[in-house]
């Protein structure tokens, strides 16, 4: 195969995008993915992950990740370390070029670029990023049973969250920045239903302290009038609830839905341009697992597989 032509091109190198480079080696596709700059994508980033099946001890994100993509080169996937800077979904075959630049035209493409949880920007966000700070209640509770966390946002997301913790935690806090939950009225009635969970109206969080793990958060409440006061919270995590942007940006031919996920056809991972799948968090506003990613994954890899058939 030359290397700047391939039957089929995966963009993104998280659960989606390595079990369809699995999945598609071994169907004689040879298939090249390009594993963007942070291979292995947001599990690279959580320490211990519990829920994935067949780890009974659980396994190290990171681990996880580097053990999907040896499977995936050891059937013989081109992996590729970079990012997809341009794509021309116009004509056929397509069209993309890499960031060093090459050129490189596909049959098929399987979209698997994830998603990017919102996080707030504010000072120790970062440094407590996978000790103590999360965006996925149901990756990540499982570590604060017992222990005091805070959850931020006001939406049917925080709602959930703040509930799924508080079957896990000794406290939660809401942190809502308005007077009011956006959350529907049946989240509402099951947050003040639960002794569990105290909602913070009117408060920001400003700054996250600790020292080898999150320790406190600071926040401020009525920012902006005269009353405007600093509380400092002391938990063990804290949790983004604030939604995801999906990464999309490079494909603004695909068909999106209402909160810019793509969308899918035909009870596939077919997009609505022909030869063209999505896999994972990019097309999941829903679940957002690694283990729902990994199925997804497959099925684009066998609908990539069909889909070249008939063409040959």
């Amino acid at each position: 195969m030359d290397n700047r032509t391939a039957k089929l091109l995966i963009i993104g190198s998280g659960p989606a995008g390595y079990t369809a480079a699995i999945y598609a080696a071994r169907a004689g596709l040879s298939p090249v993915l390009y594993e963007g700059s942070q291979p292995g994508g947001q599990l690279t980033t959580t320490t211990e992950v519990e829920n994935f099946p067949g780890f009974p001890s659980g396994c190290a994100g990171p681990q996880l990740m580097d053990d999907m993509r040896q499977q995936a080169l050891r059937l013989g996937a081109d992996l590729r370390w970079g990012n997809i800077v341009e794509a021309d979904l116009a004509s056929r075959p397509f069209r993309l070029v890499a960031d060093d630049g090459l050129t490189i035209r596909s049959e098929a493409i399987v979209v698997a670029t994830g998603a990017s949880a919102k996080y707030l920007g504010i000072e120790g966000e970062e440094q407590f990023r996978g000790r103590g700070v999360s965006a996925c209640a149901t990756c990540d509770g499982f570590f604060f049973r017992g222990k005091r966390v805070a959850v931020v946002g006001g939406g049917d997301t925080a709602a959930e969250e703040a509930t799924y913790l508080a079957g896990l935690a000794q406290r939660v806090f809401l942190i809502v920045r308005r007077d009011r939950l956006r959350a529907s009225d049946a989240m509402q009635r099951r947050i003040a239903q639960n002794p569990k969970i105290e909602i913070l109206y009117q408060h920001e969080a400003v700054r996250l302290e600790g020292d080898e793990q999150l320790r406190r958060a600071v926040l401020v409440s009525q920012r902006g009038t005269e009353a405007e006061s600093l509380t400092t919270l002391e938990v063990d995590g804290f949790f983004l609830a604030i939604g995801h942007k999906p990464n999309t940006d490079l494909f603004p031919t695909l068909a999106t839905d209402e909160g810019g996920y793509l969308r899918l056809f035909d009870g596939t991972q077919q997009t609505n341009i022909e030869g063209v799948f999505a896999a994972g968090d990019v097309c999941d506003p829903r679940y957002q697992q690694a283990i729902t990613a990994a199925a997804s994954g497959c099925r684009a890899a066998l609908d990539a597989e069909r889909f070249l058939a008939q063409k040959h």
